[in-house]
Order: C-alpha cells, then sequence, then structure tokens
C-alpha cells in the first residue's frame, strides 16, 4: 500500500514493489488529490502483481506509475531510448560505503555503529529515498522525528543524534568522491535541542554519595563516567587473578589498565609487540591518522612485566598476544566438536547425535570483541567490581591516574593516542583528595 508523507506542504508516496522501496515525489498538490494518486498507485500495483499488466522494457517502476501506467514511447526517429541509469538512494549511497569501509580500516564497534545509524535514516526517510534531492529540510524533519524517540535511558540524547548526522555526511562525503552524490551534505544550519554536557569522570566513593534516592537511569549513567584509584585497580586486578575462568583474562584486564589501551587494540596487539627487554608494549592504532594504521609506545611497568612474562610461558600460541586455547570446554565455537548448532535441528536426540561430528582442523583464532566483553562481565559479575562497565573504565583509570602524579599532557596523549578536545577536558582532572589538598596550599 502506497503511503502519503507530507513535508513542507509537498507530497510524495512511498510503496514496495518487487521487496525494494520507491518514492514517487508529487510536490506542492492537494491532499486530496495526493490520496488520489495513491489509490491509483495501489491499483496498478495490484494489476502488477496480478499479471494483467506489464512494466514496459526499460522503464522503472516510478516513472510507470508517475504517467499513470501510460509512460511515453521513445521517439521512432531516435531509435529506442537508452535507459538512464538508476537514481541513486540513500540504501545504495549506505551499501557501497559498507561495502567499501568494511574491509578492515574501520574497527568492529565503528562498522556497528554506522550500521545501526543508517538503520534509523532508512526507516525514516525510507530506502528508495533519492539522495541527490537531500535537503535541509528533510535533515530537520528526522532531526526532530528522532528527538522525540526512546534511548536506553530516557529520550534521545542530541548527541546521538549528531552522531547519526555525522555518519550521513561522512558516507555523503565520500559518496562525492565516487561520483554517487555531489555539493556539499545539506547538514549547515541544523538545529538540535539542547542536551546536558556529560558529566566529568569520578571516582566510585563520588559517585555513591550521589546514588541514595537516584532513579536507576541516572545512577547507570554515573557508573559510565567511573575511574579507579590507583588502589582500587590494584584489588580489582587481585581479584580477576583470582576468579578469572580463562588463563587470558587477567593479562588482558592488566594490560588495559597499566596501558590505557583501548578493548579493540588490546585484541590486535600480538606477542612481537610486547619487547619485554627494552620495557615497552606497541599498540596497533586506528583512529590517530584516518586511512593509516599507526603505533604508539607505552612503556612497561614493572608489575606488567611480570605478568606478561608469566601470561607469554603458558601462551596457547598463535600471534596475538591474547589469545584462547584450541578447544574450550562448553564453548559454541571452540568446543572440540561441531554440529550441535545446525540450523536444521533434528527433533530425536538420535539425530542431533548423528550430525555431531569433531573438528577437521582446529585451530587458534583471534578473540572477538564480544568475547572479550563476555568474560570480563562474567569475571566480575557478583563482586565488588560488578560497577566496571568495561575496559574503558580502565582507560579513564590509567589516565586519571597518571594525571593525579602530574605526568605531563604531551606524554599522556604520546601513550593514549587520540583524544578529542572534549575527552581531554573531562580527562584532566585529578583525585578528589589531590584537589582537596591542593586549595589547602593556597587558602588553607
Amino acid at each position: 500500500m502506497a503511503a502519503v508523507q507530507e513535508r513542507n506542504h509537498s507530497y510524495r508516496l512511498v510503496f514496495r514493489y518487487e521487496g525494494k522501496q520507491h518514492v514517487l515525489i508529487l510536490g506542492r498538490v492537494g491532499e486530496a488529490e495526493a490520496k488520489a494518486k495513491s489509490a491509483q498507485v495501489d491499483y496498478l500495483l495490484m494489476r502488477l502483481k496480478q499479471g494483467l499488466i506489464a512494466l514496459p522494457a526499460g522503464v522503472d517502476i516510478v516513472t510507470f506509475l508517475r504517467y499513470d501506467g501510460n509512460p511515453p514511447a521513445p521517439s521512432l526517429e531516435r531509435g529506442p531510448a537508452t535507459p538512464k541509469p538508476p537514481e541513486p538512494t540513500l540504501g545504495v549511497l549506505r551499501d557501497r560505503y559498507l561495502e567499501t569501509h568494511g574491509n578492515g580500516t574501520l574497527e568492529v564497534h565503528t562498522l556497528k555503529g554506522i550500521r545501526r545509524h543508517f538503520g534509523h535514516l532508512a526507516r525514516a526517510l525510507g530506502e528508495g529515498f533519492p539522495i541527490r534531492g537531500l535537503k535541509l529540510v528533510d535533515l530537520q524533519s528526522y532531526v526532530d522525528m528522532r528527538a522525540k524517540a526512546k534511548g536506553r535511558r530516557g529520550p534521545l540524547l542530541p548527541a546521538t543524534i549528531k552522531k547519526e548526522i555525522i555518519t550521513l555526511r561522512g558516507a555523503w562525503n565520500w559518496g562525492v568522491r565516487m561520483g554517487i552524490v555531489e555539493g556539499r551534505c545539506s547538514v549547515d544550519g541544523l538545529r538540535y535541542a539542547k542536551g546536558d554536557e556529560k558529566p566529568p569522570f569520578q571516582s566510585r566513593a563520588e559517585i555513591e554519595r550521589q546514588l541514595p534516592g537516584l532513579p536507576k537511569a541516572k545512577a547507570d549513567e554515573l557508573w559510565e563516567v567511573l575511574y579507579l584509584t590507583f588502589d582500587e585497580v590494584g584489588r580489582l586486578l587481585d581479584y580477576v587473578k583470582a576468579t578469572a575462568g580463562h588463563p587470558w583474562i587477567y593479562p588482558m584486564i592488566a594490560t588495559a589498565a597499566h596501558t590505557g589501551a583501548r578493548r579493540g587494540e588490546l585484541l590486535r596487539m600480538r606477542v612481537s609487540d610486547v619487547d619485554l627487554g627494552a620495557g615497552v608494549v606497541s599498540i596497533r592504532e586506528r583512529k590517530r591518522v584516518q586511512g593509516s594504521r599507526t603505533t604508539r609506545r607505552v612503556p612497561l611497568s614493572s608489575a606488567l612485566t611480570a605478568i606478561l612474562t608469566e601470561w607469554l610461558k603458558v601462551h596457547p600460541g598463535g600471534p596475538y598476544l591474547f589469545a584462547q586455547a584450541v578447544v574450550v570446554a562448553g564453548s559454541k565455537k571452540r568446543s572440540a566438536k561441531t554440529g550441535y548448532q545446525s540450523k536444521d535441528r533434528p527433533t530425536t536426540e538420535k539425530a542431533r547425535r548423528a550430525v555431531i561430528r569433531v573438528r577437521e582442523r582446529p585451530e587458534i583464532v583471534p578473540l572477538t570483541e564480544d568475547e572479550a566483553r563476555h568474560h570480563m562481565k562474567h569475571t566480575l559479575v557478583g563482586s565488588e567490581w560488578e560497577v566496571v562497565r568495561g575496559y574503558h573504565v580502565l582507560r579513564h583509570s590509567f589516565v586519571s591516574a597518571c594525571a593525579s602524579k602530574g605526568v605531563d599532557l604531551r606524554m599522556l596523549q604520546e601513550w593514549c593516542g587520540h583524544m578529542s578536545p572534549e575527552m581531554q577536558r573531562r580527562y584532566m582532572h585529578l583525585y578528589p583528595s589531590v584537589q582537596a589538598e591542593a586549595i589547602k596550599s593556597v587558602f588553607g
């Protein structure tokens, strides 16, 4: 059924044909005329489906419906008309952009974010939206609509909507170079609702003082800005060492705590990146220079040197620093046998056992981001450290510990890699006790 949409007194019809969404622009017509055209489109689509009429060769469905099922025939004097290439759509821009950038040039979670952003854009504008006709009014309507949506903890944040627009702008700029679109993306002049500034990173004691009477959503926001003190990091690592279910978990979490490396950077580390003799570890980056793989070197603390030395003695093999053994009991992906999770799962136990087989060539494969996140969460669940929501908390803690000891900002930036100016400002705080001592030194 063709849906009638009105934007700034201009009407269009959105419909599906052969599994794809299409848009028929009507322009500035009356509402009654738009509804009448919608009914006619529904009728013609029904006749096409029934096989009572056919789409002429060289004529696209939008043109066929625009001319009420009677598109003009090409001039015989000029010969048959050469069909024009299809008008690029939002879906085409998205698919080609992801195809190009899905070859390892972007982080896995970055690609997930791009797909999620385009999912929201496609649901609002339509897969078949003619992308070359994108106007500021279309984007403002999208921003206004998204502002009414719900996020994980209440109304969707303006910062989240801005990220979706930035994703579209990035794809547009790439599309200009590829000849898919032309000119600048119409984002200048967009108006967003005012949002609250992200709170500064805070210690556990600071957060716990604010929790009484606080709604769960607000409490969750506070735990997202947690950093651990130096002593807390030590106690956390002692707990992980004693309870971790796999040998790689403790050295990986310790490396995050003592280098400030991101989760993706930890997973990319190779055994050869650790130079115990020189006392440094090389971290493979993807954010510092666009389009280039760069590295940064972080000195190894004596504690981390000892941890990695012990880990390398029992390392399961393979090039990656943090790796899982070939066979893991209870694992769906790394079990000794396979066949349990067949798509067409048999209904009887005897038939299910018949499809189980020993894996032909088990091998050490890299850890995934989901595995790293799952095992960290599983290790900390039920303990006092359950409030540590991910590896990023350890990065915050690393920066905070260095800042509280007066480490030079330039050195800290070299160790931590790319940081936006906003993130630098949020990072450049000291422990509350250090700040208190500083103010007392001035005013007593």
